[in-house]
C-alpha cells in the first residue's frame, strides 16, 4: 500500500456499471481515496496456475471494479477530476489467449497462459520491468485499465482524466490493473495484475464537458523513447482489417526475426507493441502501424 494522506480504503467490488449500486464509501471533494484491487480474473488465475486454467474461465466474473464512491457536492454536468497519484503492482501478473477474444480471435483457437514475475529496482521503487522470455524485458508502467462513473440509465501515476458526471455523487470506481500494455492490447489481455492504486477525487463546476478528458503524466513512450522501434503496416479501407494487417505482419516479424512461437509473439505484441492510425487522408484507404520498441530486447542482460 502505497504511503498517502489517504483515510479511506476501498476493497469492495462490483461487475457492472449501474446507478443502482450503493456507495462504499462517501468522500468531499478533494479527498485522496486508496483502492485495493485483485487482478482482472477476479482471482480465477493465480501465480501458480497453468493453462487449464482458462478452460474453466468464468467470463461473467471478469473485470470487476472497486466501488462505487460517493463524492459529495458531485452533480450531473460537473465533472470529476480523478488525479492518479500513485500504482503500485504486486509482484505477479498473468497474459492469455483466451479463445474467442482478441484482435485474431479466429486465428487463434488455443488458449495460451504466460505467469509473469514483476521485479522492481531496489534503489529506484517506480521503475520495473518483467521479463518475457531470456532476451526481453518489458518495462513495467502501471496504470488502471478501467475508471468510471455511473451513467445516468439504470492510468498511471502522474495522469489526471476527467470524466463527466451524470448521476447525484458521481459514483466513481476504479480497477483491472495492468503492469504493462501495448497501446490495443491485441490479444485481449495486457500484463494483468493486482493493484493499489491511490487517487485524489476533485469535483470541477466552473466547466463542462461532453466526453473524457485526460492530461498524460509525461511522453507518451517515456519508458523506451531513446531506443528505436520497427513498424509493421496495415493499408486496407476497412480500419479493423488494417489493424488485423499490422499486427500480423509483426506476429511474422518476432517469429522470423526474434525466433518466437505464433502465440508467443501476438502476446508479447498485447503487451509491448503500440497500434497508431498513422494515416487518414489518403481515402479510401487507412493506415495502421504496429510500433515494436527495440529497447525490449537485452540479450546480453
Amino acid at each position: 500500500m502505497s504511503q498517502s494522506k489517504s483515510i479511506h480504503t476501498v476493497r469492495e467490488s462490483h461487475l457492472v456499471w449501474n446507478n443502482s449500486i450503493p456507495p462504499v464509501k462517501r468522500v468531499q471533494s478533494g479527498e485522496i481515496v486508496d483502492f485495493l484491487c485483485v487482478d482482472a480474473s477476479n482471482g480465477q488465475i493465480t501465480c501458480d496456475s497453468t493453462v487449464e486454467a482458462i478452460a474453466q474461465f468464468d467470463t461473467t466474473r471478469l473485470d470487476q471494479v472497486n466501488g462505487p464512491v460517493y463524492v459529495e457536492d458531485a452533480e450531473p454536468g460537473d465533472v470529476l477530476e480523478i488525479e492518479v497519484m500513485d500504482v503500485k503492482t504486486d509482484v505477479w501478473g498473468w497474459t492469455a489467449i483466451i479463445p474467442g477474444f482478441g484482435l485474431l480471435a479466429d486465428e487463434f483457437p488455443e488458449p495460451q497462459l504466460k505467469i509473469w514475475k514483476i521485479q522492481r529496482d531496489t534503489t529506484t521503487p517506480d521503475v520495473g520491468y518483467a521479463w518475457f522470455k531470456p532476451g526481453i524485458k518489458i518495462p513495467i508502467a502501471p496504470f488502471c485499465g478501467e475508471m468510471g462513473l455511473a451513467p445516468s440509465e439504470a492510468g498511471m501515476k502522474g495522469s489526471k482524466l476527467y470524466l463527466p458526471i451524470q448521476v447525484k455523487g458521481a459514483l466513481f470506481s476504479l480497477g483491472d490493473g495492468h503492469a504493462a500494455q501495448g497501446d490495443g492490447e491485441c490479444c485481449g489481455t495486457a500484463i494483468e495484475t493486482p493493484i493499489s492504486a491511490t487517487v485524489k477525487l476533485t469535483v470541477h463546476k466552473s466547466f463542462k464537458i461532453s466526453e473524457p478528458q485526460f492530461m498524460t503524466a509525461g511522453p507518451l513512450a517515456a519508458q523506451t523513447n531513446t531506443a528505436p522501434f520497427y513498424c509493421c503496416t496495415g493499408i486496407d479501407s476497412d480500419l479493423l482489417e488494417a489493424t488485423r494487417k499490422a499486427v500480423r505482419s509483426m506476429i511474422e516479424y518476432l517469429q522470423r526475426v526474434k525466433g518466437l512461437t505464433r502465440p508467443e509473439a501476438y502476446m508479447l505484441c498485447s503487451v509491448a507493441v503500440d497500434l497508431k492510425l498513422c494515416e487518414v487522408v489518403d481515402m479510401p484507404n487507412f493506415v495502421v502501424g504496429a510500433f515494436l520498441p527495440m529497447s525490449i530486447f537485452v540479450e546480453n542482460e
